[in-house]
């Protein structure tokens, strides 16, 4: 029904109007996604027929060899398993603990009462890219081998281990040569052993399932609230503790056929229901779900019998939430909203009428009820497990949500089950075999894994947002062995941590006043809580922690709360933490006042420049454009010493505008000289601390800027001053316009257009920009710093300019899907890796949206970004630069939509299309060492070891620098004349008696190592292609440009060439094919290395020390 559009409906806040709410927005989602859905879901389909060639014929031979086993008389349960090993030697795999040796318990086995195939081979929703292929079957118990209190003690598990082992050991002897045949613990539980059958020419295995009849418990007995294990002479009477993962287990067992039933009536119900139930296959095995307990609990069968029961109920007034008519991308969503808005933590979710209470059903840990059935479909998952489902599932409606980014590959391509890029704290823990002993339950490694949740969980409170435990899976083991329960008892410990809380030293605790909690208090925490008066006079109770970095913190935490309440020692070899890989270049806790003292020392700088009062024209701002000066360089900035020259730290000046500059392009030039002049003279005057020095560029065009001026303080801070003229964007840009000049000026002023946008416009907005997120994100700046640190490693920085590689960083806040915005730089890092190894730059952009953090919507200085227009954008270059000459990456922000502005300079790509490819190679190798270590990343100093060493094998050439005679090309010394090059000698005299000692020395205009590669990559741009990472590094690397091979002579040709020496039958064959067509083949030429090389060592003189060439 429909209701009516006069009247407006009342909003309904309960689950199924959220459900209802999501189906709307469903449907009016793009069709982009749901065209590649369909196309996964093409691809993805499973070739039953090919793969799992011969399986009927297998499962008939089954079916006839059990029904073919010898039945018996009810024989005493210890005397029956004597038997069968004696016989077949085959151990019964009876569930802990074992019956004991005096049992009363009897055993019969009739033929099974049923045959049924179940699962995904029945419904048809494989898929290619599952783990396993397995086909079910399932064989009923008969009824007469069974007793009405058979749901006590175990009593049944014992029946069906019993008949598990009949199985077996009929089963070994008609297979014998055609599968392997082993026991597994279906779904990771003890209590259900199964006969598991891999054929040897294929890939798949058939299970067969023993299970109880439908109905044949009563199912009022068998609630979460009943203690079905019992002791002592009087069962009935004496009160037990509930078990509800056994009652469960029971009634599962007894549930094959009636969900066979209720996915059938979907399927008929509704025909894009198996479609939605491989999307939702696919999107749970990427997030490392499965139905086994060690895989969350929580697989394709629980998906798909929720999606069918949501097409039944769960809607307002226990209608239908799901409609049949939905597709699978909508169905998909749908369901996706439904786990991401219900907490079925807090409160059982019944699906259906119910007739108990919610007392009845309710357990610790999730509950999603199946009123009809009155099973709980999520007592396979742990507390941990379903909080870590619903957080998927909100990061994934999150990102449904956004239709700024690719909503597609981050749902079902990325591999989100990655701990080292998903937690912030990795940490693996031995379970202590006093804890097995003492527990001795089938489930006491979950068991333990439970409790480590719950406290981490208690004792990390605010300052984590997720606390998830893994335990190991159950291996399969021989009918021939005993059942072996756990061969690995590790618990896998991850947190995600709330930045905005991790680093906090102190918590305070309930008021002295508050007795009972401040007791609750005292005995969680144990000595480390203390009474503390504070300034505004309250008495609470207050934990002080050490750590001086968060991770050292909250592993500091960790270590306490875990000794305290499960007895594990601080420093045991049992607890390993994985959070060191990258804590020696990460930076130090000192680092944030460095920074915060650079921007001091700016604003310092910025109101000496405005206090100025005889300067020509009005000074509207001073724009930083340094990374120093928005938190994002290897090294914080310090002050120089009287040893090392400054670095400054650029700086750009913008006056009002005005009438008064030349109207010619080389005049404002010299006019910013004079101005410089001026600013210089006027500050020595005014600050007697400060000393400045007028600078030249390493200009070409006398059109280009000039100068620069170095303003140095006293205590080492130094900055480069530049000046804007808005005039000179003008008459740039009619320079490139004017079509009655010739195309080389054109393109020259384009360049210089470019080359000044760049500066003066986009380099302050990117500054602002980047400051602005290393405020909002504090893991934005060490992850900033940690990859450059990485490109420096690797000998990329001399060819991704810096703001470039912030942006990359910036990008994976920004748009961090599938995962929440980083809060550790390690997952940063790791993050942006994987993103640099999947980013196919040749056809894709790369979108910096800031519209989703924008507090200010006025705001017309940044402009969104539309990912269309950027997209049709690098089309067009590609239509028209197809080699990559003038752009290989297009990164478009707010403040430069065309996407250029930081991807080129002095109009060549940067980088070049061979160093973006050398880039996405290290990040893929990169990637793959990180999947294949795993969290072993993160112990110490593994990451460094492993990702930031770099592979100088790679280069063809290696050039090593003489690091004394860098050293002393880079010493500055202080003179009157500039033009005095002779270095004053003080030899005789002390150093304190030294005039000289204590000033500061002026910059550098550039570092002579990184002037020595600019002229060899200028001089041999074509040939060669140079490598190296920060200013210190005195290793430049360089390989032999692929792209330039033998070719025909012409003149003009860029580098060293040389011609080549044909064979002589080829070239007999040449010269008679010539003689023939009456035709002279084109002179080859090729690179004279030989001659390249020692140019280079020429140039580079007492710098070089040596050049290694591969292979010599």
């Amino acid at each position: 029904m429909t209701s009516s559009p006069a009247k407006r409906r009342k909003t309904d806040h309960s689950d199924g109007a959220v459900l209802s709410d999501a189906i709307s927005a469903a449907v009016r989602q793009p069709t982009t996604f749901v065209l590649e859905t369909a196309e996964l879901l093409a691809e993805s389909r499973f070739d039953y027929e090919r793969s799992l060639e011969g399986v009927d014929e297998l499962l008939r031979r089954l079916k006839t060899s059990i029904e073919a086993i010898e039945t018996h008389e009810a024989i005493p349960i210890n005397d029956a398993a004597k038997k069968l090993k004696k016989a077949h030697g085959v151990i019964v795999p009876f569930p802990e603990p074992g019956p004991p040796k005096d049992s009363n318990y009897k055993l019969a086995f009739s033929k099974p009462a049923a045959f049924n195939v179940v699962g995904s081979y029945v419904s048809r929703t494989m898929v290619k890219v599952q783990e396993d292929h397995a086909v079910d079957m399932i064989v009923v118990i008969p009824k007469e081998v069974l007793q009405e209190k058979d749901y006590l003690n175990l009593r049944y598990f014992y029946k069906r281990a019993y008949y598990a082992a009949k199985f077996a050991a009929a089963l070994q002897i008609e297979f014998d040569g055609v599968a392997d045949l082993t026991f597994e613990s279906l779904n990771d539980n003890p209590l259900l052993p199964t006969v598991s059958l891999k054929p040897r020419k294929g890939d798949y295995r058939i299970r067969v399932i023993p299970c109880a009849p439908d109905g044949y418990f009563p199912k009022q007995k068998l609630g979460a609230t009943a203690g079905l294990i019992r002791s002592g002479a009087d069962d009935d009477k004496k009160a037990h503790a509930p078990t509800p993962f056994y009652n469960s287990t029971l009634k599962a067992d007894g549930s094959y056929v009636p969900y066979l039933r209720v996915l059938k009536q979907a399927e008929k119900s509704c025909p894009a229901f198996k479609d939605a139930c491989m999307l939702g296959r696919i999107w749970l095995r990427q997030r490392g779900f499965g139905g086994a307990m060690s895989r969350g609990g929580f697989g394709h069968f629980e998906w798909s019998v929720l999606m069918a029961l949501l097409l039944q109920t769960g809607g307002r007034k226990e209608t239908a939430a799901l409609s049949p008519s939905l597709n699978p991308s909508q169905l998909f969503k749908a369901t996706i909203q439904y786990l991401a808005a219900t907490d079925f933590l807090k409160k059982p979710f019944i699906l259906g009428s119910k007739e108990e209470g919610l007392e009845a059903i309710r357990e610790s840990g999730p509950v999603i009820y199946d009123a009809p059935r009155q099973l709980n479909l999520a007592y396979k998952m742990s507390s941990s497990s379903g909080f870590l489902l619903q957080q998927f599932a909100k990061w994934t409606h999150a990102l449904l949500n956004d239709k700024s980014v690719d909503q597609f590959a981050p749902t079902f391509i990325t591999k989100v089950n990655q701990p080292a890029l998903m937690f912030d704290l990795n940490a693996s823990l031995d379970m202590p075999e006093d804890y097995a002993e003492a527990t001795g339950s089938r489930e006491k490694l979950w068991t333990f894994g439970n409790k480590v949740h719950n406290v981490l969980k208690r004792a990390l409170g605010d300052r984590a947002k997720l606390v998830s435990v893994h335990t190991a899976g159950l291996p399969m083991w021989s009918p021939r062995d005993s059942q072996r329960l756990a061969s690995d008892s590790t618990v896998s410990i991850g947190i995600l941590f709330d930045p905005s809380n991790m680093s906090r030293t102190v918590d305070h605790g309930p008021p002295a006043e508050e007795k009972k909690e401040a007791e609750k208090f005292r005995r969680f925490w144990g000595e480390k809580s203390e009474l503390r008066r504070f300034k505004d006079g309250s008495i609470l109770e207050t934990l002080i922690w050490t750590g001086s970095t968060p991770a050292e913190l909250c592993e500091e935490i960790v270590r306490y709360i875990l000794q305290l309440h499960l007895k594990i020692p601080t420093y045991s070899e049992s607890l390993t933490f994985y959070t060191r890989g990258f804590a020696s270049l990460v930076g130090k806790p000192t680092d944030a006042a460095a920074f915060a003292g650079a921007r001091a020392a700016f604003e310092t700088f910025e109101k000496d420049i405005r206090g100025l009062e005889d300067l020509p024209l009005h000074v509207r701002q001073l724009a930083p454009i340094a990374p120093e000066l928005r938190n994002a360089t290897i090294e914080p900035p310090a002050p120089g010493s009287p040893k090392h020259a400054p670095k400054p730290m650029d700086v750009v000046i913008f006056f009002e505008a005005s009438g008064k500059w030349p109207d010619n392009l080389a005049a404002i030039q010299r006019a910013k000289i004079a101005f410089l002049l001026r600013i210089g003279t006027l500050l020595s005057e005014a600050k007697t601390n400060i000393t400045t020095h007028l600078g030249l560029e390493d200009a070409q065009l006398e059109t280009q800027n000039l100068a620069y001026l170095d303003v140095v303080y006293s205590n080492g801070v130094a900055f480069r001053l530049r000046i804007h003229s808005d005039l000179e964007e003008v008459l740039l840009d009619r320079r490139t316009k004017d079509k009655t000049l010739d195309q080389h000026l054109r393109t020259e002023s384009a360049t210089l257009l470019a080359n000044f946008r760049r500066l003066y416009n986009h380099l302050p907005l990117h500054n602002q920009m980047i400051r602005t997120y290393t405020t909002r994100f504090p893991a934005l700046s060490p992850t900033i710093r940690l990859l450059k640190r990485w490109f420096d490693s690797h000998k990329l920085s001399s060819h991704f300019p810096t703001d470039l590689i912030e942006l990359l960083a910036l990008h994976i806040f920004l748009a961090p899907h599938p995962w929440p915005q980083p809060s550790s730089p390690a997952v940063g890092f790791l993050r942006v890796l994987l993103f640099l190894a999947q980013w196919d730059w040749r056809s894709e952009p790369l979108v910096i949206d800031t519209s989703s953090y924008s507090n200010d919507a006025s705001d017309e200085t940044l402009s969104k970004v539309d990912a269309s227009s950027a997209a049709t954008r690098l089309e067009a270059w590609r239509n028209l630069d197809p080699a990559m000459n003038r752009v290989v990456l297009l990164v478009c922000t707010p403040g430069d939509p065309s996407g250029t502005s930081h991807t080129t300079l002095d109009g060549h790509p940067s980088p070049s299309k061979v160093v973006a490819a050398r880039m996405t190679a290290l990040a893929r190798s990169a990637t793959r060492v990180v999947r294949e270590k795993g969290t072993a990343i993160g112990l110490p100093d593994a990451g460094r070891q492993l990702l930031f060493v770099p592979a100088l094998s790679d280069f063809d050439i290696l050039l090593h620098l003489n690091k004394k005679a860098l050293k002393a090309t880079s010493r500055v010394y202080e003179h009157d004349d500039p033009n005095d090059v002779e270095p004053h000698h003080s030899s005789g005299k002390f150093k304190n008696l030294d005039t000289r000692t204590g000033e500061m020395p002026l910059p550098l205009a550039t570092h002579p190592a990184r002037l020595l590669l600019n002229q060899l990559a200028t001089t041999y741009a074509g040939p060669l292609v140079f490598f190296q990472g920060s200013e210190d590094d005195a290793t430049i690397g360089a390989i032999w440009n692929p792209l330039v091979s033998r070719r025909s002579f012409r003149v003009n040709l860029l580098g060293n060439y040389k011609p080549v020496a044909l064979a002589e039958g080829r070239k007999r064959k040449v010269e008679s094919e010539s003689e023939s067509s009456g035709e002279e083949e084109d002179d080859l030429v090729e690179v004279d290395r030989e001659a390249i090389l020692a140019e280079v060592a020429r140039i580079g003189g007492e710098l070089v020390e040596r050049i290694v060439v591969k292979g010599q």
